[in-house]
């Protein structure tokens, strides 16, 4: 996996947690027509949304408590609101601190990485809101005593130091989130310019905490988020938390496609079909590895704790990749995701676009099917189709598996052309992997075809970490 978006979104097989699709009625048309219509809504899984409620109802408690405690009842309007937003801008940093920590059980419990980047992204823009509220409140608060008085709140120069923290967190959390809405950015460019994020919250945390002066039960809001972020810095970025491997093998199963087999050189991740791992490739005097974690999905579990990941040239790190050879070292976090974890009571429909093909090679792998299994893999040209004459060796093999191979060119056949004799569509438990407009396309003709959208989970490869 690694990136479709610029350079660092996921360009094979994985992000996270499986998701359900919403209901939507487009007319059907072939894959690129209908690629081009809104993006297709989500909601849970119902064992995701078990796992969420908990989480989301401590949330929501805290949030109540901290309005409770924080606003002054005795302090005017405007002072009052001022403070309020202080306090909710300050615990909503803090949470976004703590999703990106990137630790696989956190991940997990909290329906996982892609849904935690979800909400990191969400809840960095409340709270640069509400952060914005609070000198804003300030000056209004100063206003009804006189126009002076209001400027003299917005001036930094004219108070202590403290505020001159408070106005660079401000500028710092705005530049970082300007990033986040540039996709054009590439990921190295993206990724410097949200460090400014991570300067801008430890600023917040440090106004918040030299202005209060003195113990408050909501100054753990701000010791959460330095601990989150301290282990984001030294176990994810800096790798304390990574495990060291080794590249022993590197095929090439398309054309700008990698499969790299590693082993460990120490302590081993247990991973599933259908999970990713974060990796970074160290440089070496024979290899210039970027050095940059990347999602990459398991095409293949083997003995010995030994693993294959596949890469597609996209990006400058993930083309630079291609060049890869054994004895390369590199250090992987994980595992993370669920997908094609559930039970196989139900016959299954696979759907894949180009190097989404590996999650689904990975589960063929490890086991034949014990339940009616239906791939249907479609790419460019034949020289874009990875692992094309194993998938057929082993559909010889398996009566449970069935391959249907599309080389789709320019010209994409209609959804329902493709799933023509297929038995039990509208019953089939569908995954689908693959390029976001592939997913989308085959999502909106399945429903139009009449497959209830419960049945349908789907992995995208376009988020940043």
């Amino acid at each position: 996996m690694q990136g479709l978006s610029s350079q660092a979104s996921r360009a094979h097989g994985r992000t996270c947690a499986a998701s359900r699709v919403a209901a939507s009625t487009s007319p059907r048309f072939g894959l690129r027509t209908i690629a081009r219509k809104r993006p297709i809504a989500m909601s849970l899984e119902p064992s995701e949304r078990r796992q969420r409620v908990p989480i989301i109802s401590i949330l929501a408690l805290a949030s109540a408590l901290l309005l409770w405690w924080s606003f002054p009842s005795e302090l005017p309007l405007w002072r009052g609101i001022a403070i309020v937003s202080a306090w909710l801008g300050t615990a909503m940093l803090a949470v976004c601190t703590v999703l990106m920590v990137r630790e696989p059980h956190l991940a997990r419990a909290l329906g996982g990485l892609e849904r935690c980047y979800l909400w990191h992204h969400r809840f960095g823009v409340f709270a640069y809101l509400a952060v914005v509220v609070h000198p804003l409140a300030l000056a209004l608060d100063g206003w009804t005593e006189s126009p002076h008085v209001a400027w003299a709140s917005l001036a930094p120069w004219l108070l202590a130091w403290p505020v001159w923290l408070g106005w660079g967190a401000l500028v710092l959390i705005m530049g970082g989130l300007a990033a986040t809405f540039n996709r054009r950015l590439t990921y190295r460019r993206w990724r410097g310019l949200h460090h400014l994020l991570g300067i801008g919250v430890l600023l917040a945390f440090s106004h918040v905490w030299i202005l209060l002066g003195e113990p408050a039960p909501p100054l753990g809001i701000v010791a959460i988020g330095v601990l989150a972020l301290s282990w984001r810095l030294l176990a994810a970025d800096l790798g304390l938390a990574a495990l060291p491997y080794r590249v022993t093998a590197v095929g090439h199963p398309a054309a700008g496609v990698i499969e790299a087999s590693i082993a460990p050189r120490g302590a081993a991740l247990a991973v599933v079909p259908g999970q990713f791992v974060l990796a970074a490739f160290d440089r070496d005097p024979h290899y210039r590895g970027c050095g940059e974690y990347h999602p990459f999905t398991v095409s293949a579990i083997e003995a010995e704790h030994r693993l294959r990941v596949t890469v597609k040239g996209l990006g400058s790190c993930s083309t630079r990749l291609q060049a890869l050879e054994p004895g390369a070292l590199l250090r992987l976090q994980g595992p993370f995701g669920s997908f094609l974890s559930e039970a196989a009571d139900r016959p299954e429909l696979w759907i894949a676009g180009g190097i989404g093909i590996t999650p689904f090679i990975a589960a063929l792998r490890a086991e034949p099917r014990v339940t009616p299994t239906t791939l249907i893999y479609l790419y460019r040209t034949a020289a874009d189709a990875a692992f094309l004459e194993e998938l057929a060796s082993l559909a010889s093999k398996d009566a449970n598996f069935k391959l249907i191979a599309n080389a789709t060119g320019d010209r994409p056949p209609a959804v329902e052309t493709l799933t023509a004799g297929i038995a039990q569509l509208t019953e089939r438990r569908v995954y689908l992997c693959g390029p976001a407009a592939m997913v989308d396309a085959m999502t909106r003709g399945l429903i139009e075809l009449g497959t209830p959208p419960g049945n349908i989970r789907y992995e995208r490869f376009d988020f940043r970490l």
